[in-house]
């Protein structure tokens, strides 16, 4: 049988080598002799778990969160190009400055909502 396709190859041989990545963990996997009683438990660095594990947070934890995500992503994007921003002349520096506004304009938006607010 030939395979025409070059996709329809890759993708037989991707599946073939997932397929058999699966099967031979599942042949050769570790298995515990005893259960253990401690293994249900949850786990809070060594410390007896006060309370349910399911305790509910207020949203001000989320929003905080998000923001730094946001934030973080947004030094990710401006790390490379504060290497290339000589060859990026006036139209790197155009939308660079597009990108901050609209993050600040969110931001001061968060901020006149109260959102940001820690009461």
């Amino acid at each position: 049988m030939v395979i025409e396709s070059p996709l329809l190859a890759f993708l037989i041989v991707a599946f073939a080598v997932a397929g058999s990545m699966l099967v031979g963990a599942k042949l050769l996997r570790v298995r515990a002799k005893h259960s253990s009683p401690l293994k249900p438990t949850t786990y809070e660095c060594g410390e007896s778990p006060a309370g349910p594990a399911w305790v509910r947070f207020h949203a001000r934890y989320y929003v905080v969160a998000l923001f730094f995500v946001v934030f973080d992503i947004e030094a990710a994007f401006l790390f490379p190009w504060a290497l290339v921003v000589r060859e990026a002349g006036t139209a790197g520096l155009v939308a660079v400055f597009s990108f901050v506004a609209v993050l600040m304009v969110g931001w001061l938006w968060a901020v006149k909502k109260g959102a940001l607010r820690w009461q």
